[in-house]
């Protein structure tokens, strides 16, 4: 089984260098790996549906389902940028995850979030967060002009990036902790997104290798998560394959 998860693209316009560069990577993987994880905030933002698709959107959707027909299995995990994902792409036989999701890869057991809920002393994020994922907005946004949405959208994706969000240091801190207890309830990985760094630390632990990934980004970074064999090795796709 080969594996790679990635998140944090906040892919926006096409035109852009980050955008380009997923696209010739997920052309260059396909039909070479069996999964993929995509761990929150590969959009910008979302609200968009069957129908109305943000249009900058359609050539990387159209790239994912050509993975899919291809035979990836992909999973797709909401952010704090991209939710109500599943009306669009469960249809489109992608597996959407609103929270976090116990994986199995290989006899291994993998807890994988985008990691946006682990700092729950972030009260603000966590009503926002609460607020924008409720049954009420939910409906409200389908009856509200797309072009609204999608400039308001804008808005509050730069708010949720320069207000509510712990620096990225003491969160990388937060996340470490929450790994340790996951791996003492059995967990052999814990995989998460969410703040932008690049980090891996493995241990032992009663005997068991024990994995503690944070993605990264592709907007700095360029960096995903490779599973190969029963290893992890985080990666940066090359500049100079562009």
């Amino acid at each position: 089984m080969k594996a790679i998860f990635l998140s944090d693209a906040h892919l926006k316009k096409q035109n852009s260098h980050e955008y380009q560069k997923l696209l010739h990577f997920l052309d260059s993987v396909k039909g070479k790996i069996s999964d993929l994880f995509i761990v929150g905030d590969f959009f910008d933002f979302w609200f968009c549906s069957n129908d109305k698709i943000y249009p900058e959107f359609q050539i990387v959707i159209d790239k994912l389902l050509q993975l899919k027909d291809r035979g990836t299995n992909i999973r797709l995990f909401e952010g704090n940028h991209d939710f109500f994902l599943d009306e669009f792409f469960a249809t489109r036989g992608i597996h959407v995850f609103p929270d976090d999701a116990a994986v199995d890869l290989d006899g291994k057991k993998l807890f994988v979030s985008h990691g946006d809920t682990i700092d729950r002393t972030n009260t603000p994020y966590l009503l926002l967060r609460r607020l924008l994922r409720s049954r009420l907005f939910y409906m409200s946004q389908k009856y509200l002009p797309s072009s609204f949405l999608w400039k308001v959208s804008g808005i509050s994706s730069k708010m949720s990036r320069d207000h509510l969000a712990r620096p990225p240091e003491g969160l990388v801190d937060i996340m470490k902790a929450f790994s340790i207890e996951k791996f003492y309830e059995g967990f052999d990985a814990v995989i998460l997104g969410h703040c932008h760094q690049a980090h891996i630390e493995q241990s032992m632990i009663n005997g068991r290798k024990k994995t503690f990934a944070i993605l990264g980004d592709w907007i700095s970074y360029y960096t995903y998560l490779f599973y190969y064999r029963g290893e992890f090795t985080l990666c940066s796709f090359n500049a100079s394959t562009i």
